[in-house]
C-alpha cells in the first residue's frame, strides 16, 4: 500500500516512517520543506518522492496519508486528504478543538473516507499491563487511577514549536501529552465526566504543567498529568486497588527504541519492550511480568481496515470525547 507523509520531524520520522515501512507500507511520498529533512528522508527511504506541497503529495496515487505536521495544519490536511478520497491518520492532536474536530470527522461521514488518530500510547506496556492485572483480578477492583508524563525541563527548548507555540495555535501539554492520558484513561475505564482541572504555564507562553482528574461511570477516579518541570518525576503509573496497588515506575521502551533506530519486524518488535510492574500490599511488593508493549499493532490493524477486512484503530467516538475533554479543560480550569 502507497503511503505519504506530511511532516518528517520527530513524530513523521521516527515513528510514522518507521512503523509503516516495518508493517509493509510503501513510503511513496514524503512532504517537507525543509532541507534537512528532506536529505534524511532521502536517506531514509532512498525511493520515496519529496515534495513541498499537499497537492503535491495527494498526486502520488496514494492508499493512506498520515499527517504529522504542526499540530496548526491537522485539521487542514486532513480535510483536504479526505477531500482527495484518501484515508487519513492523524498524529495526537486530532485537531486544536472540538469544532476543528468534528469538521474533519463530519466530512470523513459525508465523503466516505476513513480517518483515524495515532494514539499509539494505548499500545504501550504500561497500559496493556493495567488491563491484564485488572482482568486478571490480581489486586482486586479498581478506585483509583494516576497517570503521569513528567520530566525536568526548567528550561524551554528555543527550536521546539511545542513548548513555544500559544495553545491557539496547537503548543502546549494539554494537546499534546494530555490526548495519550485522557485516550488512555478512557479505553481502560470508560466514559468519564472531568471533575478538575489546572492548566499552567511555568515558563511562559505554552502550558507545561496540566492536571486532570476524571470521574469514570465505571467508578474509578483518574489522577492525570503532565508537566515539564518536575524536579522529582513520579512513577509512570499507580494504580489502586482494593487488594492492593500496581505501580510503574518508568517509560515504556518503544520511543527510545525507535528513536535510536531500532525498527520492529514485519510490526513486531524482537527486542524486549516490556516496562518493569509491582504489586504492593502495604509491606509487600512483588514483581511481575508487564505485557510487551508494540506500536506496530496499530499500522497492522490500519492495514486490514484498509483492505476490508478490520475496522480502524480509533473511532470517531474515541476522537470526540478526547476533544470534548480538552475543551472542557479549559473551560474549567482553576486560574
Amino acid at each position: 500500500m502507497r503511503v505519504g507523509i506530511a511532516g518528517y520531524g520527530l513524530a513523521g520520522r521516527s515513528f510514522h516512517g518507521a512503523l509503516l515501512a516495518s508493517c509493509g507500507f510503501e513510503v511513496a511520498a514524503i512532504l517537507t520543506t525543509n532541507q534537512t529533512r528532506a536529505r534524511q528522508a532521502k536517506d531514509d527511504f532512498p525511493l520515496t518522492k519529496v515534495v513541498s506541497s499537499i497537492d503535491a503529495l495527494l498526486a502520488e496515487n496514494l492508499d493512506l496519508l498520515v499527517v504529522a505536521t504542526n499540530n496548526s495544519a491537522h485539521a487542514e490536511i486532513a480535510l483536504q486528504s479526505i477531500a482527495a478520497g484518501v484515508p487519513v491518520v492523524v498524529d495526537k492532536p486530532f485537531a486544536r478543538t472540538s469544532a476543528e474536530t468534528e469538521k474533519v470527522l463530519a466530512a470523513s461521514s459525508a465523503n466516505g473516507v476513513p480517518v483515524t488518530v495515532f494514539f499509539n500510547r494505548l499500545w504501550d506496556s504500561d497500559t496493556l499491563t493495567v488491563k491484564k492485572v485488572i482482568q486478571d483480578g490480581l489486586i482486586g477492583k479498581p478506585f483509583r487511577y494516576e497517570s503521569r508524563f513528567e520530566r525536568f525541563r526548567p528550561t524551554k527548548n528555543p527550536t521546539s514549536w511545542r513548548e513555544n507555540d500559544t495553545p491557539e495555535k496547537g503548543g502546549g501539554l494539554l494537546l499534546d501529552l494530555h490526548t495519550h492520558l485522557l485516550s488512555i484513561a478512557l479505553d481502560t475505564f470508560g466514559p468519564a465526566n472531568l471533575t478538575h482541572a489546572r492548566i499552567r504555564d511555568i515558563r511562559g507562553d505554552s502550558e507545561d504543567d496540566v492536571t486532570l482528574e476524571l470521574q469514570h461511570s465505571s467508578g474509578v477516579d483518574s489522577i492525570l498529568s503532565a508537566c515539564a518541570v518536575a524536579g522529582s518525576p513520579g512513577p509512570r503509573i499507580r494504580l489502586l486497588c482494593t487488594e492492593g496497588a500496581l505501580v510503574i515506575h518508568d517509560l515504556d521502551p518503544q520511543e527510545a527504541l525507535l528513536r535510536s533506530g531500532e525498527i520492529p519486524t514485519s510490526g513486531i518488535w524482537a527486542v524486549p519492550t516490556a516496562s518493569r510492574a509491582f504489586l504492593h500490599r502495604g509491606d509487600s511488593v512483588e514483581e511481575i511480568q508487564g505485557v510487551a508493549g508494540n506500536y506496530g499493532n496499530f499500522y497492522l490493524q490500519v492495514r486490514e481496515a484498509i483492505s476490508g477486512d478490520g475496522t480502524w484503530p480509533i473511532s470517531h467516538e474515541k476522537i470526540r470525547e478526547v476533544a470534548s475533554l480538552i475543551d472542557k479543560a479549559r473551560e474549567i480550569s482553576v486560574r
